[in-house]
């Protein structure tokens, strides 16, 4: 029974290890950050939002805002605050944490 796991699954800053995402939380591993892979996640949690600012992304001209972890302060993203293509507002309010920056806990 020591193999059983305890806890959610989740996602942490790759630097300080601090909890910042819910593994039941992610939408899609199919998204590009600025350095490679990234997840879209629907919350976040132990993390501080940088100034909103217009970004030119692959997908068309969005507001976000980057995020940082709580602890550490390590840039692990950013949140899409607007899109202005409307094929794109489903990201409004969602979460981008890049893979390189994240780890795995609770697997």
């Amino acid at each position: 029974m020591a193999d059983m796991m305890i806890g959610p699954r989740l996602y942490s800053c790759c630097n300080c290890r601090n909890h910042v995402a819910l593994h039941d939380d992610v939408i899609s591993k199919a998204f590009q950050g600025r350095n490679g892979r990234a997840f879209l996640f629907s919350h976040a949690m132990n993390i501080t939002e940088g100034p909103k600012e217009d970004r030119q992304l692959m997908t068309g001209l969005h507001t976000v805002a980057d995020v940082h972890c709580s602890d550490c302060r390590e840039v692990l993203g950013w949140k899409y605050e607007r899109a202005y293509e409307e094929t794109q507002k489903y990201k409004e309010g969602k979460f981008i944490l890049e893979k390189s920056k994240i780890a795995k806990e609770n697997w």
